[in-house]
C-alpha cells in the first residue's frame, strides 16, 4: 500500500503542475467481503486520470462520475456500493464478491488547510510510520462529512484540524493505540447528538530490502521488488559490477566492504537483507555486521550446510549468535516453489520475504480456513464520548 500511496501523491503533484482540479477516494469501511480494504486509495483528476485503485476495477467508472461532482461542489461525499444487492449489478459491481462499501470521495486542493496528500509529501523519501485519520458520517451520508483531518508520525510530528473537544482526545488516543498495536482500525465515537466514525490508518515505510551482490541473478530480484514498491540497496566489494547501469530500478547501487555497508544503510523494523555475493568471506562478514541491528529477515543463499558453516565460524571468532538471532537468518533462501532459473530463484525469495514480513505463513490460501483479510479491521468499535 506504501508504493500506492507514493504513486497517488506523485499524480497530484503532477495534476497540481497541470492546473487539474483532483479528489482522493478512500475504502473507510467494508462489511463483508471485498477486493479492497478500508484504508485503499485512489486518486481522481478531472479528465478522468486514475491513479490507485479502490476496486477490482468495477467500482472506478462510478466512482469518477461522483468524484466529479464532489469536485464541483467542493466538498466530501460518501458514497455506498452493495455488492450483496442485484441491483448494483448493473453498475458494474459484480464481483463475486458479498459486501458493503463505503467511499469517501474527497476534493483536494493545496489551498485547503488540512490536504492528505500535502501533507504525505512532506514525509516523502523519510522511513516514516504515519497514521491518518478521516472522519465521515456513516449514519447520514447527507450530512457534511469531515474528511481527512489528522496526520501523525512516529517521529512526534502532528497535524491535527480538529477542535478540541472529548472527540479530538478520543482520536488521537486511538492513533496512540494505531501505533501499539501496528493495525488500522475502524471506530465510531457518539456524542448523545450523533455518531462519527474514523478511519484510522496505519502506514509503515516502504520495505527496505538491502541485496548483497551485484551478479546478474540479483537483476530480476531488483525488478520485482521494485513493482512492489520496495527500497533497494543493491550493494557488492566489486566496482565493477556494483554499477547503476546494471540495477536502473534499485534505489541505490554502492560499492562497498561487509564492515562499510551500515554506513550507507539506516535498519529498522521494515528492513531485510538478501546474501548473495557468491563470496562467502564477503557474506559471512556482512551477517556479522547485521546481526547486532535484529533485522526481521537475513536470507542467505546457498545451502543449508553453508549457512550451518557461517554461524559455526561466528561463535568461534567470540560472536554469540542467540537462538532469537538465528531464528530471523533464513538459508536456504526463499519459499519451496520448485525455482530453477533466476528470475524464479528471485520470485521465491520475495515471496519469503514477503511471508515473513507480513507475518504470514506462505501456504496456500485454499488451505486457510479463515477469512483472507483480517475481519478485526473492518468491526466498527463504538465509543461513548
Amino acid at each position: 500500500m506504501q508504493k500506492e500511496l507514493e504513486d497517488i501523491v506523485k499524480a497530484y503533484l503532477a495534476a497540481v503542475e497541470q492546473g487539474l482540479q483532483t479528489a482522493l477516494a478512500t475504502v473507510v469501511h467494508v462489511e463483508g467481503s471485498a477486493y479492497r480494504q478500508p484504508g485503499a486509495r485512489m486518486l481522481i483528476t478531472e479528465n478522468g486520470a486514475l491513479t490507485g485503485a479502490i476496486s477490482g476495477g468495477c467500482l472506478e467508472g462510478d466512482a469518477l462520475r461522483k468524484a466529479q461532482l464532489a469536485m464541483m461542489q467542493q466538498k466530501p461525499m460518501l458514497v455506498t456500493y452493495d455488492t450483496t444487492d442485484e441491483d448494483d449489478a448493473a453498475v458494474g459491481v459484480g464481483l463475486g464478491c458479498n459486501g458493503v462499501i463505503h467511499i469517501l470521495l474527497e476534493p483536494l486542493g493545496p489551498h485547503l488547510a488540512m490536504n492528505p496528500l500535502t501533507l504525505l509529501q512532506q514525509h516523502a523519501g523519510r522511513r516514516d510510520t504515519t497514521v491518518m485519520v478521516t472522519l465521515f458520517n456513516l449514519e447520514q451520508r447527507s450530512a457534511p462529512q469531515p474528511g481527512t483531518c489528522i496526520l501523525v508520525t512516529d517521529g512526534g510530528e502532528r497535524q491535527v484540524h480538529l477542535e478540541d473537544g472529548p472527540l479530538r482526545t478520543a482520536v488521537l488516543s486511538d492513533v496512540c493505540a494505531a501505533f501499539s498495536a501496528r493495525r488500522s482500525a475502524v471506530k465510531t465515537y457518539d456524542n448523545g447528538r450523533e455518531q462519527i466514525t474514523a478511519l484510522i490508518a496505519w502506514h509503515p515505510p516502504a520495505l527496505q530490502l538491502l541485496i548483497a551482490g551485484a551478479g546478474n541473478d540479483v537483476q530480476p530480484l531488483v525488478k520485482i521488488a521494485a513493482i512492489l514498491g520496495w527500497h533497494t540497496i543493491v550493494v557488492d566489494g566489486r566496482p565493477a559490477y556494483a554499477q547503476r547501469q546494471r540495477f536502473p530500478e534499485a534505489t541505490r547501487v554502492i560499492a562497498a566492504k561487509p564492515v562499510e555497508v551500515l554506513q550507507h544503510l539506516q535498519p529498522d523494523d521494515y528492513t531485510a537483507a538478501v546474501l548473495m555475493t557468491h563470496n562467502y568471506n564477503y557474506d559471512i562478514a556482512l551477517l556479522t555486521a547485521l546481526l547486532p541491528h535484529h533485522l526481521p529477515y537475513t536470507g542467505v543463499l546457498g545451502p543449508a550446510r553453508k549457512l550451518q558453516r557461517m554461524l559455526q565460524e561466528m561463535e568461534d571468532a567470540g560472536t554469540v549468535v542467540s537462538p532469537e538471532q538465528q531464528a530471523r537468518i533464513y538459508g536456504p533462501v526463499g519459499l519451496d516453489i520448485g525455482a530453477d532459473v533466476p528470475e524464479e530463484i528471485a520470485l521465491s525469495i520475495i515471496s519469503e520475504v514477503k511471508a515473513v514480513m507480513a507475518g504470514a505463513p506462505g501456504d496456500s490460501l485454499r488451505n486457510n480456513p479463515s477469512a483472507i483479510h483480517q475481519r478485526a479491521r473492518q468491526q466498527i468499535i463504538q465509543k461513548q464520548l
